[in-house]
């Protein structure tokens, strides 16, 4: 048997990432709420349901959570930083998006009786019996193209600047357990703060791969011309917001971090946690 695990085990860190990003338990609260008409959850359980779980590993190529390198927006800024290799961007970005496609089938599979009774055998984008907003964003009645935009851009910011905060090794190392807590706490924060206009997707492919399912999958055309043709906003806006909040944090923090003198402990613990990143690698 152990031969056999050996043989199975994914050497590849691309089928790690794909696997890992599947939306499984963020669109299922959504298809349980959306579908029980509320009595089987409620908006916070959505948010709750949203906060997906990596490995509590800190290192820049197996992260922490959806924030990090299952963010092709998270991935995009550590390349402009100069801190991944740009020949990677696309394959990791290409896992995010078929991962979340495969997400939304299995969602949708599980769910498939319980969304066509809801529906009355009918999908839909819009309407009080639709069911695309399981999978995927679109903006509220109230919102603007340039409302969403906006919002987009800065919920976005705002993560990411959180997400590099968390990364910069300057601001006191912290237990890598304490990564995962740290960053599901702002993802919930975001939730029931920056949710209400259009469900703050954050994430490119998380909204786009399952997009596409619904347009294969029954819902058609309309989940490009909903909220006159918001698809693009959501995918484009993230990585405006991304570079945005990234380059705000490098620029106002960052750039300072070596004006400060370090004491001789802070010294050895630096050198001491640089020592430890090249054992990790060496393993």
């Amino acid at each position: 048997m152990e031969t056999l695990l050996k043989r199975c085990r994914i050497r590849s860190q691309i089928l790690f990432f794909l696997f890992m990003h599947l939306q499984l338990i963020g669109s299922g609260a959504a298809a349980q709420v959306i579908t029980s008409r509320g009595t089987h959850g409620n908006y916070l359980t959505i948010q709750l349901g949203s906060i997906r779980y990596c490995f509590p590993h800190r290192t820049h190529d197996v992260c922490f959570f959806s924030g990090a390198h299952l963010n092709p927006v998270y991935s995009l800024s550590l390349c402009v930083l100069g801190r991944h290799p740009w020949r990677k961007l696309p394959l990791y970005s290409l896992s995010h998006l078929v991962g979340a496609f495969l997400g939304a089938a299995t969602v949708y599979l599980q769910y498939y009786d319980a969304i066509q009774a809801f529906s009355g055998g009918e999908l839909l984008v819009a309407g009080p019996n639709a069911t695309a907003g399981i999978f995927c964003s679109y903006p509220a009645d109230h919102l603007s193209f340039w409302g969403g935009l906006v919002d987009q851009v800065v919920a976005t910011a705002l993560f990411l600047l959180c997400c590099v905060a968390l990364e910069d090794q300057q601001n006191g190392p912290l237990p890598d357990g304490l990564h995962p807590v740290l960053v599901g706490a702002l993802i919930l924060t975001m939730g029931v703060s920056m949710g209400s206009n259009c469900g703050f997707p954050l994430n490119p492919a998380r909204d786009l791969g399952p997009r596409l399912f619904t347009f294969v999958a029954g819902w058609g055309e309309e989940v490009f011309k909903a909220g006159g043709g918001w698809w693009w906003v959501p995918i484009v806006a993230p990585f405006v917001g991304g570079l945005l909040g990234t380059l705000t944090y490098e620029v106002l923090i960052e750039a300072h971090h070596q004006t400060t003198p370090q004491s001789p402990q802070q010294e050895l613990e630096e050198v001491l946690l640089k020592l430890s990143k090249i054992y990790s690698k060496q393993k």
